[in-house]
């Protein structure tokens, strides 16, 4: 017995007249209580608005239904008029406790009326709905518990039943290593028993084995469902990111830090990291790497949809996608460019009625306090519109800087991009398309490719190096038009957060003070060929 089914059976045992369950499993629960009931030597009553009040111990549709019972208000009065030890569940019964239904108040006030008298009849009623809706006038009256989903046990139990059912079968593959249960199992956390035993059956199906890359795609209906997050597949790896060396080594150390067995170690899960550095340089491509690597599911959290919808739907919302999260665990969730979503939390007393402040308030106090494996990776480019509550420690693991590539990570992402492209990147002089785009992030050395591309394609030819070099001269990069912005972000970020890069960057100088950066409109970049910046009206 689950520890919520624990604190029902106490609460029955000490004659609390209303108990509301909140739970979309009905089948689970209704299955639970009857093991209560029996176990308390009462009688076991169902009711719902289509089939009436019946004997909860008999199957479906294997007891007579006195049609009268459909109707709320009389099924209550039937249940106070009994006096027999039992207990009675109604489901759905929240859509009569609504203004919407227009005898509502009659059927809250018979509640009321009900939980007095039931404390001498031995019964107590439980409401068993998936969602809670209780009026302000049940308050006092009614306790509500919060059913959890299934647990590793019960999913474990459910896989043993449907591994044994095909077992034998030709051309599947029932067979389950320890490894592979405890992945398959972690996987199905957050599905309900039924949405988990369809998914076992697809992947027979389907896969002839289970599979734990379709039962993790089938909580993107989940996240779908949510509204406030989006589902990610990731198929990027780590592979696909140039340099980042130290990053990616803290990532792979922590790869299994979200098995059992790490946890009987002792290994708390990891909470998350902040990666702070220029824009294009690998920040969100490192996110949906780790959930990849760590064969997690990634969900992106929606800022615009957080905020959205009526007066206080903004403060439920972040709630929603917090539980929806903790649901789906273990999970990585991705807080893209956090600096944007808490934009104007200094002002937001007076300018939205602290509705920012409120909102970045519940994210602070759950990054703190949570419990469930859900690892964040948030990225900024602007450390300076973050609150300095969210860099204390506690909140991150790390805080990691990503700067602009050094001279080698370059040729590295030069040759990622070409071999994605179906290009052998040995056949271009990667060390002078290296060393010709300092101060390029990984994005314009990206685009520098395709670009390169478009004009071989154009001309019907083979792409060459000369064809990537004349994409380099073509653009200016970010280090140029934005210098005295990433100059002041690594100014902060050096001794105040840890390198992702094993490699410094010595071929471009960003650090000049702002004495220096004033009033320059033609500024050379070491490095950059004596590429000169001209003010507007010398571009003519």
């Amino acid at each position: 017995m689950d520890q919520q089914m624990r604190d029902i059976d106490v609460l029955i045992r000490a004659r609390y007249s209303l108990l509301y369950v909140v739970s979309w499993e009905e089948r689970r629960v209704q299955a639970a209580l009857r093991e209560i009931v029996v176990g308390q030597e009462k009688n076991f009553y169902t009711w719902s608005e289509t089939m009436g009040l019946k004997d909860g111990t008999k199957p479906l549709g294997g007891a007579s239904v006195d049609s009268r019972t459909r109707d709320p208000i009389h099924v209550l009065d039937q249940i106070r008029s009994s006096h027999e030890p039992a207990v009675y569940v109604l489901k759905d019964f929240h859509v009569f406790l609504n203004n919407n239904y227009p005898h509502s108040s009659a059927v809250i006030r018979k509640l009321r009326d009900l939980a007095d008298a039931l404390h001498t009849a031995y019964a107590t009623v439980i409401v068993l709905s998936p969602v809670l809706q209780l009026p302000d006038e049940l308050q006092k009256d009614i306790t509500v518990i919060d059913y959890d989903l299934p647990g590793l046990r019960e999913l474990d139990g459910l896989l043993t039943r449907a591994a044994d059912s095909v077992r034998g079968q030709e051309g599947i593959d029932a067979s389950l290593t320890a490894e592979h249960r405890e992945h398959i199992l972690k996987a199905a956390l957050g599905l309900t028993l039924t949405e988990a035993e369809n998914v076992f059956a697809k992947c027979i199906v389907e896969k002839g084995k289970f599979d734990v890359d379709l039962i993790v795609a089938e909580k993107q209906q989940l996240i779908r469902k949510s509204g406030v997050l989006e589902y990610f597949e990731s198929q990027e790896q780590f592979g696909d990111i140039g340099g980042l060396e130290i990053l990616k080594a803290w990532l792979q150390n922590r790869a299994l830090a979200f098995t059992e067995k790490a946890q009987k170690f002792g290994l708390p899960a990891p909470r998350g990291i902040l990666l702070l550095g220029v824009q294009g340089c690998g920040k969100s491509l490192t996110a949906k790497a780790v959930a990849h690597l760590w064969r997690l599911p990634l969900l992106r959290l929606d800022v615009g949809r957080i905020f959205a919808g009526l007066v206080g739907s903004s403060e439920e919302n972040m709630r929603r996608a917090i539980r929806m999260a903790e649901i789906v665990s273990p999970c990585v969730l991705w807080l893209d460019e956090i600096e944007k979503a808490l934009a104007g939390i200094q002002s937001s007393g007076y300018a939205d009625s602290g509705v920012t402040a409120r909102v970045f308030a519940t994210l602070n106090t759950w990054m703190q306090e949570k419990t469930h494996p859900v690892f964040v990776v948030a990225t900024a480019n602007d450390i300076s519109a973050l609150p300095p509550e969210l860099l204390r420690k506690g909140r991150f693991d790390e805080i990691f800087f990503v700067d602009l590539p050094a001279e080698e990570e370059r040729e590295e992402i030069f040759s990622i991009h070409l071999r994605k492209r179906g290009r052998n990147p040995d056949d271009f002089d990667r060390e002078e398309l290296a060393e010709e785009s300092a101060g390029f992030s990984g994005a314009e050395i990206e685009q520098a490719a395709i670009s390169a591309l478009y004009t071989a394609f154009e001309q019907d030819r083979e792409l060459t190096t000369e064809d990537i070099q004349t994409a380099l001269k073509q653009t200016v990069p970010l280090s140029i038009t934005m210098r005295e912005d990433i100059g002041l972000v690594r100014r902060w970020a050096k001794g105040r957060a840890r390198p992702a890069s094993k490699h410094g960057l010595a071929d471009l100088e960003l650090d000049g003070s702002d004495d220096e950066v004033e009033g320059r409109t033609d500024w050379v970049a070491p490095g950059i060929w004596g590429r000169r910046i001209l003010p507007l009206e010398d571009k003519d």
